[in-house]
């Protein structure tokens, strides 16, 4: 399953709440997550309010559909849209090429991955 690497800006004045909403997110919500094709899903925030996400999935905007599909996504990015800069409301995710994998390129060398198979990306030191 490829994973994506995606962008987004947070409003840095919202960074606080943009972190206390998503300490325990919905219970509804991350079904509809899960339900909709997202696996490994994490969001990393920096400073600035630079939001970086990666999530395991076939076809991005094919699982983003599924989950807008779903009434508790309509009520959840309600709430969230004023947390982000102007002009984005979450959605507008831009994506990331991948330009090195390691285990990828040891992998064609013939030699062992970096890492145990059973380590999740992100465990990572």
């Amino acid at each position: 399953m490829p994973r994506v690497c995606f962008t987004l800006q947070v409003r840095p004045d919202r960074l606080d709440d943009y972190r206390e909403r998503h300490a325990a997110v919905w219970p509804e919500m991350l079904r509809a997550l899960r339900d909709a094709g997202w696996r490994d899903y994490r969001l990393f925030l920096r400073d600035d309010g630079l939001l970086v996400g990666t999530v395991d999935v076939d076809d991005l905007a094919a699982a983003q559909a599924a989950v807008d599909a779903t009434e508790v996504s309509a009520r959840w990015e309600a709430e969230m849209a004023p947390l982000f800069t102007a002009g984005t409301d979450g959605r507008g995710k831009s994506s990331l090429d991948l330009v090195f994998d390691l285990d990828a390129q040891l992998a064609a060398l013939g030699e062992p991955g970096s890492q145990p198979t059973t380590a999740r990306t992100g465990d990572r030191p």
